[in-house]
């Protein structure tokens, strides 16, 4: 398949991963070479928050080539990223990858892929995950390991519920009985009535994600003093970011931890929000990727913060690729592939609710469907 053409879900053949790997000594006349194809991911349920309400989210699949070796990575594309296949293949466009010889180079490499265009952090993650992934495979391990990680302090995932009818929230809760944790999505001026509607059901650890969608700091407090009744565990993003000095009141009065998301996206934004937040939501698609979102969960913890792993919706491939990251962190949401009904790779499960790495090498993904051709 080829860049340019709108692939659909249903390609059928199916692939083992690749296992070969090559010294990185060897090889140094070999160059990495860049492809990528746009994909359409479908949602089990029409994904419903306090901003819009959709069923698909365009993804853009890419792989590097090196020395016979294939790494691969994902740009997924929710519409308030403001980024789209088109965009996408313009950045990707313009990525050369052949001038560097040694894909080792990784702050080099992630250093000129920032350089190219402002903006594009989806584009830009999608060839990281798939230099991460490359790496990883050359050397045969994950990258869990390289970075030094425990792979027994992976967190529990958060598995989320939409904003929908009662009947349809019940119906989304009995669907995540594996999980331990559920995230729900306020701010639509139902808040109350969604989680008294999972309370009838469950009684799990709720994890808020509101949004932006509250834009009054008393309303905001009274519903987080409420929701600590509830066995809520925090509240991600409760008031528009631009509304800084209104969320530092919260977040001073809350007896829950407020968590930056829409407010974070590089970590030239992080610096500031010491006292504002308690916790941060690393996303990769919003960072630019793997190397950015390791820096910045380093960084996080350097000021006290608490820090959380969380995705769009997206292939096994991004979800893996942020699950290498997932023992550095206190909470995850991780469960955007669950949220697909035409994923193309394997990788990161969950089982027992929590994110539970395997040792393939690279980001630990292979693949379902070919994609790609050689």
């Amino acid at each position: 398949m080829f860049a340019g053409a709108v692939v659909s879900g249903r390609a059928a053949s199916a692939a083992a991963g690749e296992t070969k790997t090559i010294s990185p000594m060897k090889k140094k006349s070999s160059v990495m070479k860049l492809s990528y194809l746009p994909y359409e991911l479908q949602l089990r349920h029409a994904f419903t928050l306090a901003t819009g309400s959709r069923t698909t989210t365009p993804v853009m699949l890419t792989r590097v080539e090196y020395d016979g070796i294939s790494g691969y990575g994902e740009a997924a594309m929710p519409p308030y990223l403001g980024e789209s296949h088109d965009t996408a293949a313009k950045y990707l466009s313009k990525v050369n990858l052949s001038q560097f010889r040694d894909p080792f180079l990784v702050e080099d490499i992630v250093e000129y892929l920032d350089g190219i265009m402002p903006g594009n952090y989806a584009a830009k993650a999608s060839v990281d995950i798939a230099l991460h992934d490359l790496v990883g495979k050359i050397t045969g391990k994950p990258w869990f390991r390289l970075w030094g990680l425990n792979p027994a302090k992976t967190p529990f995932t958060s598995f989320t519920i939409g904003i929908d009818t009662p009947e349809v929230v019940k119906q989304k809760v009995a669907e995540a009985e594996p999980y331990k944790i559920l995230k729900v999505k306020l701010g639509l001026g139902d808040d109350r009535e969604m989680i008294e509607t999972i309370r009838t059901v469950s009684d799990k650890p709720i994890c808020v994600d509101v949004n932006q969608g509250w834009k009054d700091r008393n309303y905001a407090l009274d519903m987080a003093n409420w929701l600590n009744e509830q066995n809520v565990i925090f509240l991600e993003q409760p008031m528009p970011k631009t509304m800084v000095d209104d969320i530092a009141w919260l977040n001073e009065r809350s007896p829950l931890p407020v968590v930056a998301d829409e407010a974070l996206q590089t970590i030239s934004d992080l610096l500031p929000m010491k006292g504002v937040y308690s916790a941060i939501n690393i996303k990769l698609m919003k960072c630019g990727g793997m190397n950015a979102a390791y820096k910045m969960a380093q960084m996080a913890g350097a000021m006290g913060m608490k820090v959380m792993i969380g995705c769009m919706t997206e292939t096994s491939c991004a979800i893996s690729a942020a699950g290498q990251l997932s023992p550095l962190t206190h909470w995850a949401d991780l469960d955007g592939n669950l949220l697909i009904s035409n994923d193309v790779y394997e990788g990161v499960k969950i089982i027992d609710g929590r994110v539970t790495l395997n040792d393939k090498p690279g980001i630990g993904i292979s693949e379902k469907v070919k994609m790609f051709k050689k």
